[in-house]
């Protein structure tokens, strides 16, 4: 085993390695490796759960920004060498790699920058049908949560539209060199079968991101930008506030703003 103090952990990446190998092999034994011949895993550092992924039938390719790393896993895993991206995620344009193919995602994802892994994914739900990381358990639970719960919010709506969500596990800090400050949280996100939306998909995602700004209000006053009619607003939807409504509801929400607006 190579020496791990090869790689020292960087605060501006977030990074915080992963030391526990059986929690490794938990998370990549989570994907099913069905409907897809291509893995991509996010920020692998040292390549603790990337061992475990290239014993599994299926292509890994791994996109890391921090040079060390690179060169680590350039030592360290010759058969990987070429399927290593030397890029930043949410920056690089990956058709670049994967053209029209589906893929799935993974990782032990930098907490600074684990929800905007999550809506760049959302943006390639075509392409990816499914995914698991490892969040700040709390954004874990809020991404898994449902209407009703005081964390159900943008994320848990959004993702839930297109995906089942389903916490697996939490993780402590122990596990971690250096350890974080919080509980970490497994989650894994399988892509629902019909993932088309019966609604206009960008008008979903502003009633939604619009709707959640002000929580504490009703509907009724925190979709004001979108000018509705008096006869619209007078539905009795209106009158519940954002975090009461099912992803379903919110997709009629989104149905009823449109034929108002048409």
């Amino acid at each position: 085993m190579a020496n791990h103090n090869q790689v020292k952990a960087k605060k501006h990446l977030g990074q915080h390695f992963l030391e526990d190998e059986s929690i490794a092999q938990d998370i990549a034994d989570s994907i099913s490796l069905e409907g897809y011949d291509d893995v991509l895993e996010i920020g692998p550092g040292m390549g603790v759960l990337t061992k475990y992924l290239l014993k599994k039938d299926i292509t890994t390719h791994v996109i890391e920004i921090d040079t060390e790393s690179v060169d680590y896993l350039k030592n360290n895993y010759l058969n990987l060498a070429d399927r290593i991206i030397e890029k930043d995620f949410l920056k690089y344009d990956l058709n670049l790699v994967f053209k029209d193919k589906p893929f799935a995602i993974i990782g032990n994802f930098p907490y600074n920058i684990s929800s905007q892994i999550l809506f760049k994914t959302l943006e390639l739900r075509h392409q990816i049908p499914e995914f698991s990381g490892m969040f700040q358990k709390e954004v874990a639970k809020r991404i898994c949560s449902k209407e009703g719960s005081k964390v159900y919010g943008i994320l848990s709506v959004l993702t839930q539209a297109f995906y089942d969500a389903e916490y697996l596990f939490t993780v402590p800090p122990t596990v971690f060199n250096p350890p974080p400050k919080v509980d970490s949280g497994v989650l894994l996100l399988k892509r629902k079968t019909n993932f088309k939306l019966p609604c206009d998909e960008k008008l979903f995602f502003r009633v939604v991101k619009t709707g959640f700004q002000q929580r504490r209000k009703t509907l009724r006053n925190s979709l004001k930008t979108f000018n509705l009619s008096d006869n619209l607003k007078a539905n009795t939807i209106f009158g519940q506030r954002p975090e009461q409504l099912s992803v379903s509801q919110f997709i009629e929400l989104t149905l009823l703003i449109e034929n108002d607006i048409n």
